[in-house]
């Protein structure tokens, strides 16, 4: 099953040392869930800092278990604003 997450950082709390501080391993724990299948996609969010992911997970409590393994969820500097369920859209099915 496919799940969206909308998450932020939280840089009112933060500064942006500290998130580059942590950028090289954040971006290696997405390549690692990437090639493992989990990450389908990524996108960095356009209207603030931050990232929606389509993520392949059996349910929404291993999507949020992958996020808290980000060194940013891990350190407290995401907000997951949302994770989403995705149901196949139905206009594509046989008639």
């Amino acid at each position: 099953m496919q799940f969206l997450s909308i998450s932020r950082r939280r840089t009112e709390q933060f500064t942006d040392a500290q998130f580059a501080a942590l950028a090289e391993a954040e971006s290696q724990r997405v390549r690692t869930l990437y090639s493992e299948g989990l990450i389908r996609q990524i996108w960095r969010r356009g209207d603030q800092p931050g990232a929606c992911i389509v993520f392949e997970a059996d349910s929404e409590a291993t999507v949020r278990e992958l996020l808290a393994s980000f060194p940013l969820g891990a350190a407290g500097m995401l907000e997951i604003i949302a994770v989403i369920p995705l149901n196949p859209y139905p206009g594509f099915f046989p008639r």
